[in-house]
């Protein structure tokens, strides 16, 4: 029975029970943080009619660089606050106060960034909860909630510690940014787009009272903001000084340093994403490395789960965490993830198990291409052999933000297995080991997972990335949950000797498939993907041919995680 009342509790749409207040009261204002810049801050108080709740109530702030407050292309004003996307509408009816602040160089705010998410940024996010946390209408308790770069300004203010700060949401954002942004020593397209023009930020609604005139000098401080892109370029070790910031930032923007600081603070954290999106591999590690609960659900990024009562899960968290309700979410397991049974089906599971952390590794052996064949052969037995690739540069343009790539076929070497006699399940992260020779001293390798379905589909499943200079692999100054990890220190770096066979081992993306009878699973090694924003910077003329070593000596497979029956 005990099980059955929190099954409901999780599947209840937070609509049937969560409607105390069905109105909001705004009021919008510039508070001052420590070194006196000006941050917009909108605050939205539950109400009945024009009557405001006149309890202290907890907060739940929300920090972004997305404008709190803007007038669309239509002309229709845009609220953060007033979407259910991150649950906010739903928390103001269920008796919280929203607060949403820009951060400093964006929106409404004064002042320039110096860096993306750096400990200025931080130390804001400090200054605003403990501000909150003094108002009348507030009751002391603030939460944090927010996905991508809202997700990262709640890790990061929680590395400060601040007191008032009890329970944090956090949705797809990196726990080691140099390993995310730069992952096996190669960018993408996390946090290298073009910066936006200073016409964005002026379509913020002013702050109450504000004629305009404080919004243009605001924005004007914000020509002085760091590049986002140029900074993330800059940086190619994650020991790099930046030209911009004058530190080793990687550090300085790295969460997993603060690890301690935030558990140690006591601050309730829960970690949220999907399975189509990059940030899974380390919204994982982050909930292995904090003791966090977890929620991955099926789709891309900062998508609310289907199938999911995600308003409901997130006001059941806060009312726990900062309303002290018994509603049987102390009880509920650690982890909630969808299990796919097949394309577009499956089921949520609960339990106190990371995914993938029960599964088994099976190998799967690339075999060399014979007799013209247009792939070559991926089966748990090895064949000695050897492949020439020449790198192909003519990808196409990818979408402005793909955040699950394409199938890579047309542009790499395939490798496929034969079809398979009965489905198998897979949950965790396949892992590409490869041993290659190039003709180049350095290159770039993208590996990918995909599945060839009998109907003729291909599906993307996986992927990984790595700089063949990168390959040496080092001890993860986290729980990395056995994976290999590239250090990216400019002393590991090492471009290859003349002849020498580069053994890359490559941890790829987490997934949660069931890969059907009849499919095959395909192998995919390219030198380029359209997701890299800089390609043109990159490649090489003449582009490297790879030759790519295959049997038990070279070791050249994919292990994949098998799931646990």
């Amino acid at each position: 029975m005990r099980f059955l009342a929190l099954l409901i509790a999780v599947l209840l749409p937070v609509s049937a029970w969560a409607q105390q207040y069905p109105d909001v009261q705004r009021q919008s204002l510039y508070v001052p943080v420590r070194d006196g810049t000006r941050l917009a801050v909108n605050i939205y108080r539950p109400a009945h009619g024009d009557a405001v709740a006149d309890e202290r109530l907890p907060v739940i702030f929300v920090f972004t660089p997305y404008r709190a407050r803007f007038v669309d292309d239509r002309g229709q004003v845009q609220e953060t606050a007033l979407g259910d996307n991150l649950a906010l509408r739903s928390l103001i009816r269920a008796g919280y106060v929203v607060a949403v602040a820009d951060i400093r160089g964006k929106g409404a705010s004064f002042g320039t960034r110096r860096g993306f998410q750096d400990r200025t940024e931080a130390l804001d996010g400090h200054d605003l909860v403990e501000w909150l946390a003094r108002q009348p209408f507030s009751s002391g308790d603030v939460g944090m909630i927010g996905c991508s770069y809202l997700g990262g300004t709640v890790t990061h203010t929680a590395s400060t510690a601040p007191p008032s700060l009890r329970a944090a949401f956090i949705g797809a954002t990196d726990w080691d940014k140099y390993a995310f942004v730069r992952d096996g020593g190669i960018t993408a397209q996390f946090n290298t787009r073009p910066d936006e023009p200073l016409d964005v930020d002026l379509a913020s609604v002013p702050v109450d009272g504000d004629d305009g005139t404080l919004l243009r000098a605001a924005v004007a401080q914000h020509a002085g903001n760091t590049p986002m892109g140029p900074l993330w370029y800059g940086m190619p070790f994650r020991d790099s000084i930046s030209a911009f910031t004058g530190n080793p930032f990687w550090d300085e923007v790295a969460i997993w340093r603060h690890a301690d600081t935030i558990r140690n603070a006591g601050i309730a954290t829960y970690w949220w994403s999907n399975w189509e999106d990059e940030p899974t591999a380390q919204a994982i590690i982050a909930a292995q490395n904090l003791g966090s609960r977890l929620l991955i659900g099926p789709g891309s990024h900062c998508v609310p789960p289907p199938g999911f009562d995600f308003t409901g899960e997130v006001v059941r968290f806060f009312d726990h965490h900062l309303k002290g309700a018994d509603n049987g979410f102390a009880a509920q397991p650690r982890v909630t993830h969808w299990v796919e049974t097949g394309p577009g089906a499956g089921e949520y599971r609960m339990g106190d198990a990371l995914p993938g952390s029960l599964s088994s590794t099976q190998a799967w052996y690339l075999a060399p291409h014979q007799n013209g064949a247009e792939h070559g052969g991926l089966a748990p037995r090895a064949v000695d052999g050897a492949d020439l690739f020449t790198v192909d540069y003519n990808v196409p343009g990818g979408e402005y933000f793909a955040f699950w790539p394409a199938p890579a076929d047309a542009h790499g070497i395939v490798y496929d297995s034969a079809p398979l006699p009965a489905p198998i399940d897979l949950l965790g992260n396949p892992v590409a080991h490869i041993a290659l020779t190039s003709s180049t001293r350095d290159a770039e390798v993208f590996v990918y997972l995909e599945e060839a379905t009998a109907a003729g589909e291909v599906r993307m499943l996986s992927f990984g990335r790595l700089k063949l200079s990168h390959r040496a692999t080092a001890e993860a100054p986290w729980d990395n949950l056995g994976l290999p990890w590239h250090s990216g220190m400019a002393a590991d770096v090492r471009p290859l000797a003349e002849g020498e066979v580069a053994r890359l081992s490559i941890a790829m993306m987490p997934l949660s498939r069931r890969i059907a009878a009849g499919s095959r699973l395909r192998f995919v090694l390219t030198g380029a993907d359209p997701r890299q924003r800089n390609l043109a910077d990159v490649k090489q003329d003449p582009p490297p041919q790879f030759t790519i070593l295959t049997g038990w000596e070279a070791g050249s497979r994919i292990d994949l995680p098998l799931a646990a029956e």
